[in-house]
C-alpha cells in the first residue's frame, strides 16, 4: 500500500512539474469587416486565428510576431489542452527561458488566409472554402488570389488592433520566413529585428516548378472540378498525391534512406502486380494520408500560389526589396535543403552586407533538410537568443 501511494505521489508530482513547464494557450479570432487584397480584390468577413506567449509590457515594445510555414498555422508553441498530443511546431523555442523567452517577451502568431488545415477545429482562416457573404456558397476559384503581402497586411491589422506599433522582432521558418522578409521590407520602421528560417528572399523558377507540382495532383484529379467540388466527393487522391510530393521534396534522401533502410527493389508483390506499392511509397502515403483529413485542396493551390508569387517588398527586383529593410537580419538556412537552396538565402545575406545592412548567417546540419527549420532549430537556440538579446 505504502509503494502505490509513494508511487501515486510520484505521478502527481511529476504532472504538476509538467503542467508548470507547458504553456496553455487559448486560441482567439481575429475578424476585419473587409480586407483590401496586394492585387485590389475585396474579401468581406475576414477571420483568421491568433495566439499568444507571454506579456505584453506597458509601452508595448516586446512584441516577437512568429510567422508560420506551408501546412503550419499559429500554434507555434504550447498546447490548447493538456491532453494534447503534443505542443506547437517550435515549443522547444519559445517558452519561459527558452530562446524566445515568454517571460521576457509578448510572442505572437496567426493563421494565413487560406490556411491549408481550414478542416482542423484549431485552425481559423478565411479561403476557398469559406462560405461568400454575397452569395451564401463556399468560394471556390472566386476567392481572389492572395499573397505573401496580404498575410502581412492581416497580421498588422491584427497587431494594430493590439496597439502595437514596432515588433522587437519578426521570425518565421519557410513560407513564414517570406512573411518575415517582407514585413521587414514593406515596412522598415517597425521592424527591429528579422529572423529567416528554412527561407528566401524571392522565389526563384526551380522553387516555382516545385510549388506547380505541388498544386498539379489536385487539378489533375476529377473530383477537383474546377475548385467547385464543395457538398460533392473531395479530390482526396490529388490531396493526398500533393502532400507526398511535399512531404518528400522537405526531406533530405538521406534521412528517407535511413528511415526505410530494408527498401528492397524486389519487392515481391511489386514484380507481380504493376499497381502494387513499394514498401517505401507505402510509408510516404500513409503519412500524407493522416494529414489529408483536415486540408483543403483549393487552399493548398492557393497557398502554392501565394509562395509562387513572392519576392521581397514586392519590388521590381530582389535588389530593391532588400535595400528597404533596416532591421538587424538573421538566416538559418538548412545546409541540405532542396526546397529552399541554401544558397539563396546566403546571396541575399550577402546582398544585405553590400548594402551596409546588419546580417548574420547560420546553417542547420540536422539530416532531416528543410524541415531542419522546424524540428532541429535549437540547433541554433543560443544565436537566436543573442540575437534577440542585444542592440
Amino acid at each position: 500500500m505504502k509503494r502505490h501511494i509513494a508511487l501515486l505521489l510520484l505521478c502527481l508530482t511529476a504532472s504538476a512539474a509538467w503542467a508548470q513547464d507547458t504553456l496553455l494557450v487559448d486560441k482567439r479570432v481575429f475578424e476585419l469587416e473587409q480586407f483590401t487584397t496586394y492585387t485590389g480584390k475585396t474579401i468581406k468577413q475576414v477571420k483568421v486565428g491568433w495566439e499568444a506567449y507571454g506579456q505584453l509590457n506597458a509601452d508595448k515594445s516586446n512584441a516577437i510576431l512568429i510567422t508560420h510555414y506551408f501546412t503550419g498555422s499559429s500554434h507555434a508553441a504550447g498546447k490548447y489542452r493538456a491532453s494534447d498530443a503534443a505542443p506547437g511546431y517550435w515549443d522547444a523555442l519559445i517558452g519561459p527561458g527558452k530562446a524566445i523567452d515568454t517571460n521576457k517577451y509578448y510572442v505572437i502568431s496567426s493563421d494565413t488566409l487560406a490556411n491549408v488545415s481550414a478542416y482542423n477545429p484549431d485552425v481559423i482562416t478565411t479561403g476557398p472554402a469559406s462560405i461568400n457573404p454575397d452569395t451564401g456558397k463556399p468560394y471556390g476559384l472566386s476567392f481572389p488570389v492572395v499573397t505573401i503581402r496580404d498575410f502581412v497586411n492581416v497580421q498588422k491589422a491584427l497587431l494594430d488592433s493590439l496597439g502595437i506599433q514596432k515588433l522587437h522582432a519578426v521570425v518565421g521558418p519557410s513560407m513564414g520566413s517570406f512573411q518575415a522578409i517582407d514585413w521587414a521590407s514593406a515596412y522598415p520602421d517597425k521592424v527591429e529585428r528579422m529572423i529567416s528560417v528554412i527561407g528566401s528572399a524571392g522565389t526563384d523558377a526551380w522553387t516555382s516548378i516545385s510549388l506547380h507540382h505541388w498544386a498539379m495532383p489536385i487539378m489533375l484529379d476529377a473530383n477537383w472540378q474546377q475548385g467547385n467540388y464543395y457538398g460533392k466527393e473531395s479530390p482526396n487522391a490529388g490531396l493526398v498525391a500533393s502532400l507526398m510530393m511535399i512531404t518528400q521534396q522537405a526531406l533530405e534522401p538521406d534521412f528517407i534512406n535511413r528511415t526505410i533502410a530494408d527498401h528492397s527493389p524486389l519487392e515481391n508483390a511489386p514484380l507481380h502486380d504493376a499497381m502494387a506499392e513499394f514498401k517505401a511509397v507505402r510509408w510516404l502515403r500513409e503519412r500524407a494520408q493522416s494529414r489529408a483529413a483536415q486540408m483543403d485542396a483549393n487552399h493548398v493551390i492557393y497557398l502554392a500560389r501565394a509562395s509562387q508569387a513572392f519576392v521581397a517588398g514586392f519590388s521590381a527586383s530582389m535588389d530593391e526589396g532588400l535595400a528597404r529593410i533596416q532591421a538587424k537580419t538573421l538566416f538559418i538556412p538548412s545546409a541540405h535543403d532542396m526546397l529552399l537552396l541554401p544558397e539563396n538565402i546566403r546571396l541575399a545575406h550577402e546582398k544585405l552586407l553590400a548594402l551596409g545592412k546588419r546580417s548574420q548567417i547560420a546553417l542547420l546540419n540536422g539530416g532531416m533538410g528543410h524541415l531542419d527549420g522546424v524540428a532541429r532549430i535549437t540547433q541554433q537556440a543560443d544565436l537566436i537568443r543573442d540575437f534577440l538579446n542585444t542592440p
